[in-house]
């Protein structure tokens, strides 16, 4: 009898893990998984801390946050979306987890201190509000059952219930929706069951929300959060025909609009064939990804606008400098900058110039004159400034202050990245 016993257990083991290489496969096309700035209280004699110190972040070569455990509940879809891995009409291997085989197995993994939180999305089961209820009842298990007081990050699926979301809300640290693709003409061409306001309603919605919970925490001290980490997106780059600027457009409406964490991109990898889709037989772009994130983060942190990087006449980023590089070489004319008196927002516009080197510089030169080595220490990289600034009245560029001549050294300079998307396994 015991016999029989272990050998059972033993095979509902091989087949949730043979669930987990299958959903977590099939998730690792979706990158939106940064899993800092919760700030969600923790339940006493819980586990798990989502505090920002509390989360330990691993980070694949190109970046990426992979210290979460990331799959999809299903990847069953009843959506035909041409980009997708998981689309109804390929035939592939289909797994569902449970809610509480994918709770125990969170637990688990966080026991043996795997991962430090989940990262948790889906393919379409059924509907909409159904694959919502079932991870809303994944995430109400984990928080109120286990009492895990660890990161989670859930993908809101479009169309769903607003009452599903704000359940979604309560329970996650951050919560997303991808737009997937950055206009409505390409969502209807490569995503026909998908429609573009369910996608960017239930931003607004959620952006709403944080809004309407954080005002009543001025008031009521005990009022629960809500998606304490914010809301994030993500966008696919390459499967249509969309510019730079269109898409750099896009994630700036999305920034000032719904107060959006991050918008993530992702190239796109081939893995379905379809007349609509690009033929891409080499790799994926991930050097013009490279570039969108660059400018993305001037965007964020350096006060540049979408029309600055991009215009009528530069519809799409240059990939052999980076962005700032491509603002500066266009606009030479307000260059170069005097080190000890140019305003902290011009300091910023300097290539090789960061926001802390930028800091440093405002407040080393109030007790006097920088020179040219002192900005070594201020870690500025100055093998791309040296051609947009002066030290005491002196250039150090080396050559002639002409945007053709900057260019040609700033592309022999460039680090040589091998760019790779993130393998889970």
């Amino acid at each position: 009898m015991i016999k029989y016993k272990q050998t059972y257990v033993r095979v509902i083991l091989l087949n949730l893990m043979e669930k987990l290489r299958i959903l977590a496969d099939s998730a690792k096309y979706d990158v939106s998984c940064a899993s800092s700035g919760s700030g969600r209280k923790n339940t006493p004699g819980g586990i798990g801390n989502a505090y920002m110190a509390g989360i330990c972040h691993s980070w694949a070569d190109d970046g990426r946050c992979i210290s979460l455990l990331k799959v999809l509940f299903s990847n069953a879809c009843v959506y035909d979306c041409a980009y997708c891995i998981n689309r109804v009409t390929n035939n592939i291997p289909r797994a569902t987890f449970t809610p509480e085989e994918l709770a125990e197995l969170t637990i688990q993994f966080y026991r043996r201190n795997y991962i430090e939180g989940l990262f948790l999305s889906s393919a379409v089961l059924k509907s909409p509000d159904y694959t919502m209820e079932l991870l809303i009842k994944t995430l109400k298990l984990l928080r109120v059952n286990y009492r895990f007081n660890g990161y989670i990050h859930v993908k809101v699926i479009p169309g769903a219930d607003p009452v599903l979301i704000d359940q979604a809300g309560l329970y996650a640290d951050r919560v997303s929706v991808n737009i997937e693709l950055p206009t409505r003409k390409s969502l209807q061409m490569l995503a026909p069951h998908k429609q573009h306001e369910h996608i960017i309603t239930p931003m607004s919605y959620i952006h709403q929300r944080i809004l309407e919970f954080n005002e009543d925490k001025r008031k009521i001290r005990h009022t629960p959060v809500f998606a304490p980490a914010g809301q994030s997106t993500q966008m696919i780059i390459g499967a249509t025909p969309e510019s730079d600027a269109q898409i750099l457009r896009l994630a700036e409406y999305l920034y000032r609009n719904f107060g959006l964490k991050r918008v993530y991109y992702s190239a796109y990898v081939p893995v379905n064939q379809h007349p609509n889709l690009p033929a891409i037989y080499t790799e994926p772009p991930l050097l013009r990804e490279h570039r969108i994130y660059q400018a993305d983060w001037l965007l964020r942190y350096y006060g540049f606008q979408a029309s600055e990087l991009v215009d009528e006449f530069h519809q799409n980023l240059d990939l052999d400098v980076d962005p700032k590089c491509g603002w500066a070489l266009r606009n030479l004319h307000l260059f170069p900058v005097e080190i000890n008196k140019a305003p902290y927002e011009m300091l910023l516009r300097v290539p090789g110039i960061g926001v802390k080197s930028a800091l440093k510089i405002v407040k080393a030169r109030r007790l006097g004159s920088i020179s040219y080595d002192d900005l070594k220490r201020f870690r500025v990289v100055l093998k791309r400034a040296k051609y947009f600034i002066t030290c005491k009245g002196k250039y150090y560029g080396n050559v002639p202050f002409k945007s053709e001549s900057i260019r040609n050294s700033l592309v022999e300079t460039e680090d040589t990245v091998l760019y790779e998307q993130l393998r889970m396994f």
